[in-house]
């Protein structure tokens, strides 16, 4: 459709008496009108929003669409407890050939766009074993979703990047294939020379101009030591918000004076932070980094995979999890989870055009709910899900 009109919708401030009532009007996939009353151009669509509550299409900023089980018969996971075994454990699961990473990706991104997110960042797999595969696979769900979601692809080198030689070649052509940004892992403790991985990381990204996102698991000092060289080479490359750090639980246990010199220098880069709010191990202090000035992100990381049993593709249900991580309960701590995976996410990840104002791209979810907070905490039915000024799922069930 062209154009379409969503009347009688609530815009939410931080409380029930920041919200007003507005239309909304949509042309070529494009808002270009948030009014108290508007007339239907003619040969618009009308839709009666009701009087829910309209939010922005959500963002996931930490997905790994290409490893992902969901809809598939139940994974008996019996992996070991450390990052090695489950790198391991996955790698001789996907190289027995009975998971197909296109047709799962396809799945999980639907199951996605159905819950009402719109843009995705997701981590695929590069690695000499693979080679390409998975970042062909994905790409071509990128290709066949492209009308209803906003797919970003990064080239993740997820058992190191020097560890295994030919991998630097592998993450060259992935990003010359269509990949948009560079990914990386544990320079310490996966790779095991720091400064090897950050140069061949850094280098890759200033040759293809792109972003990168690097896994950071190291804990405490080790965690520190591979952050401050990250920046160290941010700052000498000028990739001032390019850069992005997925997990960094160091940040959620080294000394506050440490952490706050650390984040001081993310935010004077704008290095975003993107987290899960882990439930099990530390995390970076959301309300610490957003008073920092640092750019904070939500992810699901994996979905029901050889890593975790345990996710659902659902941004609401991950605002509720961040802000359950760092003990939110004030409504407009609320706001703060859910810009998460709304505006924080759409900087963070670099998805232009984001919001419900005019001259953004038309992405925005209907829900039954008095407030953002009570949204989050609820997470209700999404009523209606608009994507590039389609509509694309109704009472969360996808119609495309």
């Amino acid at each position: 459709m062209s154009k379409l009109l969503i009347k009688n919708v609530r815009i939410s401030g931080h409380s029930m008496s920041d919200q007003c009532n507005r239309d909304v009007l949509i042309e070529r996939g494009v808002i270009t009108k948030v009014e108290g009353t508007l007339d239907a151009p003619d040969g618009c669509l009308v839709e009666d929003g009701a009087g829910a509550l309209a939010l922005p299409g959500f963002v996931e900023g930490h997905a790994h669409l290409d490893k992902t089980m969901w809809g598939m018969p139940w994974y008996v996971n019996e992996v070991g407890p450390r990052l090695v075994d489950r790198i391991e454990n996955e790698r001789s699961l996907r190289a027995g050939g009975e998971h197909d990473s296109g047709t799962q990706s396809i799945a999980l991104a639907r199951a996605f766009v159905a819950a009402g997110t719109t843009r995705i960042r997701t981590h695929v797999d590069v690695d000499t074993d693979s080679g390409l595969r998975h970042v062909d696979a994905v790409l071509a769900t990128r290709a066949l979703l492209g009308k209803i979601l906003d797919l970003q692809i990064v080239a993740f080198p997820q058992s190191g990047v020097v560890r295994r030689p030919g991998t630097e070649d592998l993450l060259d052509r992935a990003l010359a294939a269509g990949a948009d940004v560079l990914g990386g892992i544990d320079p310490c403790a996966i790779d095991g020379d720091p400064v090897a991985s950050t140069n061949v990381l850094f280098k890759l990204a200033d040759r293809h101009g792109c972003g990168l996102d690097i896994h950071l698991h190291e804990r405490g000092a080790m965690g520190a030591f591979s952050l401050d060289l990250i920046l160290q080479r941010t700052a000498a490359l000028g990739l001032h918000g390019k850069v992005a750090i997925s997990h960094g639980f160091c940040l959620g246990e080294l000394p506050e004076r440490e952490r706050d010199a650390l984040l001081e220098r993310m935010a004077k880069l704008d290095v975003a932070i993107i987290t899960t709010g882990s439930s099990w191990l530390p995390v970076p202090p959301v309300l610490a980094c957003r008073a920092a000035g640092v750019t904070v992100v939500g992810g699901n990381d994996g979905i029901r995979d050889a890593w975790t049993p345990y996710g659902k593709p659902d941004m609401l249900e991950r605002a509720m999890f961040i802000g359950m991580r760092n003990d939110m309960r004030r409504d407009e701590h609320l706001h703060i989870a859910l810009d998460c995976v709304t505006h924080g996410a759409a900087h963070g990840c670099g998805f232009d055009s984001y919001g419900l104002t005019p001259g953004c791209r038309a992405d925005l979810v209907l829900v039954e709910a008095q407030t953002v907070a009570e949204a989050v905490v609820v997470r209700p039915l999404r009523k209606l899900v608009v994507s590039a000024g389609e509509i694309v799922a109704r009472d969360g069930r996808l119609l495309l």
